[in-house]
């Protein structure tokens, strides 16, 4: 069986100038370090606002600190007369591994379909990114379909035509937890994920479904994080809110020495 190293990642959103992001990082780094944390035994992983990614690069690089850095979007062209897109050759050469494609807020407040997250994977994988998927459902698609059809479909569209060996990551947002406090049980997540990975077996075959990250993300905070980590296809989190605190992350990214797993 594939050895999955958790990732832990943080999704800044609009949040945090470049100045304020070189302090988060740095103090981040330090709190870390002074708790003993062991480096490699969880992956973690900052997708900063686009204005912040090279100062962060340049902090990561000079002061050799091992958290991995990730574009929140990109565009579907590489280049071209797409005024205010970003291309993932753009994200590569400032040693982006990770970007966020299809989050919530980007299917709703951009209406970003299927199709266009679709080819936004593509896009990432084109240039060497990997794309941290995200698939979720509303509270009303929930009820209406059940708990994992809609994230199954919205995965299943997100793989058409990628080859086995791709390297992705899944996170599985319900939407009705994002911001709002109210959070799916660990059984509730592992139900939705083992699905997931059910798909990209199907889909992508056995192995990239034994090696791939399928993270889970809303309203992650300190004090839930390791129920979810407990659960078998449970492999991350996408931390939204409680990522810009650097106690509360840091206590996200320990979640190993505070409770066992």
């Amino acid at each position: 069986m594939a050895v999955r190293t958790p990732l832990i990642a943080g999704n800044w959103k609009m949040n945090l100038d470049h100045l304020q992001a070189v302090a988060f990082v740095q103090k981040l780094h330090w709190t870390l370090k002074e708790a003993g944390h062991e480096n490699g035994s969880v992956e973690v992983a900052v997708f900063p606002p686009f204005t912040d990614i090279r100062t962060v690069q340049t902090l990561l690089d000079a002061d050799k600190i091992p958290f991995s850095l990730g574009g929140q979007d990109l565009s579907t062209k590489d280049s071209g007369a797409y005024t205010g897109e970003i291309s993932g050759a753009f994200l590569k050469k400032l040693d982006c591994g990770y970007v966020i494609i299809g989050h919530s807020e980007r299917r709703d407040y951009h209406a970003e379909t299927d199709d266009v997250v679709a080819a936004k994977v593509q896009a990432a994988l084109r240039h060497g990114l990997v794309p941290v998927i995200c698939v979720g459902e509303t509270l009303e698609q929930r009820e209406q379909s059940g708990p994992t059809a809609v994230s199954v479909a919205q995965l299943r569209a997100a793989l058409e035509g990628i080859s086995a060996d791709a390297d992705i990551v899944v996170a599985y947002e319900p939407v009705w937890a994002i911001g709002t406090g109210q959070v799916a049980s660990p059984e509730q997540a592992q139900e939705v994920c083992v699905a997931l990975r059910a798909v990209i077996a199907d889909v992508l075959g056995d192995d990239a479904a034994a090696r791939t990250r399928v993270l889970y993300g809303g309203s992650v905070k300190s004090g839930n994080i390791a129920s979810f980590m407990r659960e078998p296809d449970v492999d991350g989190a996408l931390v939204g809110g409680a990522s810009l605190v650097v106690d509360e992350f840091a206590a996200i990214i320990r979640y190993q020495k505070h409770v066992g797993v």
